[in-house]
């Protein structure tokens, strides 16, 4: 029996398997709205067959995304245009998510196929913010660094999002807490070298992050979950790493949080990464071992085989795919047929099977 397909239950949230649709950013969007770019490209994932689609990082405020191209969901508009891609995923059996994100120092940059670095001022760009005035490299703009009211605003933004988000339609929410983002840059003492209560020790630098989820899960139904993605490991000396990943995690279940969605890196550029199938994987299977939360696994993951021996063998209950579901957004059909699963096929597309 494969345990790849296994439903799984969160709160009152039915997932039909163990395969999800990590969030990747399209930069596709015009003023934060997504269009049919993101209908298609979420909506052909649904019907591939994933138990969620998670759509892109979303920016909970303009100077928060990462470059002009990203998706938003500040205002009611951008909900309005989210609700129809949702309201699609869901039609396919699969749970629409979204991702909620705010790039701090990060923003402000040009889509990966313009070039590296940060946008002028005259070509749309602005000013990043972040905890500390320390820019992510050369290329990269100096942020302004937040002060208490600035804070408060991003703490308001991730709530009024999340009520946005529950207006659109999605089911699963998932706040964007890796890659080097603002509220990663929080939880690094790399990137964070505040002397309020926003800094300096483990329960200061993780302090944003978890009002941050008190303050969605005031917006967002006791009866859907919430996801959390972090970076397990900075891969550099002296920044945030596996054991505060570990203690973090025992924390989360205490501000509503249902999985950790375990990636890394990001933060600071040039660090090496041993980029292998799976290589972060045992980070999730530590985290819910030693923290007593379900995990996700992310990371090069391209082998149904291997897929399902992370969840058979305890590592993960759920495994979110990439790379490989934009090269075949059929992949969770093809995996099911490969280990002997019973997937339901759209009728529209019985005839091939």
């Amino acid at each position: 029996m494969s345990h790849l397909f296994e439903p799984l239950q969160q709160r009152s949230v039915a997932f039909r398997n163990r395969l999800a649709v990590s969030p990747m950013c399209q930069y596709s969007a015009r003023d934060g709205m997504p269009d049919d770019w993101h209908l298609v490209h979420l909506g052909s994932r649904a019907v591939g067959g994933a138990a969620a689609v998670i759509a892109e990082a979303t920016a909970i405020a303009p100077e928060g995304r990462i470059s002009p191209a990203d998706t938003g969901i500040w205002n009611d508009a951008q909900a309005d245009a989210w609700a129809r891609i949702a309201g699609f995923i869901e039609a396919q059996g699969a749970v629409a998510g979204i991702q909620l994100a705010h790039a701090g120092r990060k923003a402000s940059t040009h889509a990966p196929w313009l070039g590296r670095g940060a946008v002028p001022a005259q070509d749309g760009g602005w000013v990043p913010v972040a905890p500390s005035a320390l820019a992510f490299d050369a290329h990269y703009a100096q942020p302004r660094a937040l002060d208490r009211a600035g804070i408060a605003r991003v703490i308001e933004d991730f709530a009024l999002a999340a009520r946005r988000s529950l207006k659109a339609g999605f089911r699963l929410l998932e706040v964007h807490a890796a890659h080097g983002y603002l509220l990663h840059q929080f939880l690094s003492p790399l990137s964070n070298r505040r002397e309020d209560d926003y800094g300096g020790s483990f329960q200061n630098r993780v302090r944003l992050l978890c009002v941050v989820l008190d303050a969605v899960r005031h917006e967002w139904p006791q009866e859907l979950p919430v996801w959390v993605r972090i970076s397990a490991t900075d891969w550099a000396d002296g920044g945030w790493d596996i054991e505060q990943s570990v203690a973090l995690s025992r924390l989360l279940a205490g501000h509503g949080v249902d999985l950790v969605d375990v990636s890394s890196g990001g933060l600071v550029p040039d660090v090496e990464i041993p980029l292998e199938p799976g290589y972060q994987a045992p980070f999730a299977a530590r985290i819910r071992r030693e923290a007593g939360i379900a995990t996700g696994a992310v990371g090069l993951i391209t082998d149904a085989q291997y897929a399902d021996a992370l969840v058979a063998t305890g590592e993960a209950d759920m495994v979110l795919l990439a790379r490989e579901l934009l090269r075949d957004p059929y992949f969770p059909q093809r995996a099911a047929r490969q280990l002997g699963a019973e997937m339901p096929v759209p009728v529209q597309y019985q005839r091939a099977w």
